[in-house]
């Protein structure tokens, strides 16, 4: 992605660019977002890598379980 500095404009062509690369980026950037802002998974306070394997796999898990009941909830507001 192009970034602009202060006082910058980004081009019409830097701009379709940029919107192209995020259209691609945007699903695989979802589940981390939530896993850090739901689950609080910026930081892993466990030290040992088998810890904190674990660790993540719980998380995943977790989002797993999360994006199952939105889209159950998303199904159930198209039968309304």
């Amino acid at each position: 992605m192009v970034k602009v500095g202060r006082g910058q404009e980004l081009t019409l062509r830097e701009i379709e660019r940029n919107k192209k690369i995020s259209h691609v980026r945007a699903p695989g950037e979802r589940p981390f977002s939530v896993m850090k802002r739901i689950f609080h998974g910026g930081r892993t306070f466990v030290k040992t890598l088998h810890r904190v394997s674990i660790k993540e796999m719980f998380r995943c898990f977790a989002f797993d379980l999360y994006q199952l009941v939105t889209l159950r909830r998303r199904e159930l507001a198209k039968a309304l």
